[in-house]
């Protein structure tokens, strides 16, 4: 009997088991971060949404607002690019001031749109959300196929939003809505794929794999906000 192979498949079914254990934990992570910056980012843009003193501060003169999305920018950029030499304490706490500011420049969204129509779309967004992930979660089919596909599509997507800021075409904005969400649905199923397949292989519950879990929380995240902001502009509806 060969008990060098006999060692390595106990070896490998040892790591097989382990693995299986950890998945699960790591997901639960995943989506516990995600919660808890969807929590935070509701919590902060309802606070200021309803306060007309603090939206006139924030939304009034220009450059709050544009020094609030370029740190947005920043963070996110930041968060990406530095997860693997930053402690996941320090990482956290960047998603955490992430979903702050965030929460602070979705709060326009109530003086914009009625409360109940923003509940509405959220519970839909979420809905839709959830399907996507769990198609993501389940498929055998390899979606990584597509990750180009849809990144080019995003790219798009900026741009002619951009060009729309000149044009202000409101046919032109609801297509551009339309092809959002269709792009963060599957954005949604694509990053469900990944983070499922990157853990997988994680040995442990150390802290690159924690990692990995918070990047994939950010990314789910931000396909659930941007799904949610395509959704409500068909949605939603107006104060006045």
């Amino acid at each position: 009997m060969d008990y060098n192979n006999y060692s390595n498949i106990v070896d490998d079914r040892s790591r097989e088991l382990e693995r299986s254990r950890v998945l699960p934990f790591l997901m639960r992570k995943v989506y516990t971060w995600m919660a808890l910056a969807l929590a935070i980012t509701g919590i902060v843009a309802y606070g200021i949404g309803n306060s007309p003193g603090l939206l006139m501060s924030l939304f009034s003169p220009r450059m709050p607002m544009i020094v609030l999305c370029v740190a947005e920018i920043g963070l996110v950029l930041w968060l990406s690019a530095r997860l693997n030499r930053i402690s996941i304490v320090t990482a956290t706490v960047g998603f955490i001031a992430f979903s702050v500011l965030n929460g602070m420049s979705m709060s326009v969204i109530f003086a914009v749109y009625t409360t109940a129509s923003i509940a509405r779309t959220f519970f839909i967004t979420a809905g839709m959300f959830g399907a996507m992930a769990l198609i993501g979660y389940t498929t055998k089919k390899d979606l990584s196929k597509f990750g180009g596909i849809l990144t080019m599509a995003l790219i798009g997507l900026i741009i002619a939003g951009l060009v729309n800021m000149f044009i202000q075409s409101s046919m032109f904005d609801l297509i551009l809505s339309g092809i959002g969400v269709l792009v963060f649905c599957g954005l949604t199923a694509w990053d469900l794929q990944w983070i499922k397949r990157t853990l997988s292989e994680a040995p442990d519950m150390g802290e690159a794999a924690q990692k990995i879990a918070l990047l994939g929380a950010l990314n789910l995240y931000l396909d659930f906000i941007n799904l949610f902001i395509y959704l409500l502009r068909f949605l939603g509806n107006n104060r006045n």
